[in-house]
């Protein structure tokens, strides 16, 4: 919160310790994006990547959730994908899923629930840990999601 505090950022609040910021800027999107990566390089040595939107993105996102959003013994997640290509990979792996895999393709976002004790040997999970896929992905659970629009 600091770094991005001493970068300029107003009302900065971290969700969780997940990677979540909400924080108030003047900036676009982009621009938020550009700063808050230049700020976690100069703050911490490393390039990070940032995946940015506006809260009325996030709450039409997880709105527009196509399965049961709680379902005993299983995650739904949303992953937020910034690559045109990426975004067309991992909608592709649907025709691939496992009986128990939802996959679904949504604006800028994959959709996907999986049960909760083999996410990473699910057709998303072992994909996701590519190194194609790190700068332009982030996977969120969608109960993280709600916490950030409370």
């Amino acid at each position: 919160a600091k770094a991005f505090e001493d970068a300029g950022f107003t009302n900065v609040k971290t969700i969780l310790a997940s990677g979540n910021v909400l924080l108030d800027s003047r900036s676009g999107v982009d621009g938020v994006r550009k700063k808050a990566e230049k700020a976690l390089r100069d703050a911490f040595g490393y390039d990070a990547w940032v995946l940015a939107y506006d809260l009325d993105t996030v709450r039409s996102i997880s709105e527009r959730f196509p399965f049961e959003r709680e379902v005993d013994g299983f995650h739904s997640y949303v992953t937020f994908v910034t690559d045109a290509d990426v975004l067309d990979e991992l909608a592709d792996l649907a025709k691939d899923a496992g009986a128990d895999e939802k996959i679904e393709r949504g604006e800028g976002v994959i959709y996907w629930q999986v049960p909760n004790k083999g996410t990473l040997d699910t057709t998303i999970g072992k994909t996701m840990g590519k190194k194609r896929y790190k700068s332009s992905t982030t996977t969120r659970n969608l109960r993280t999601i709600e916490k950030v629009l409370r």
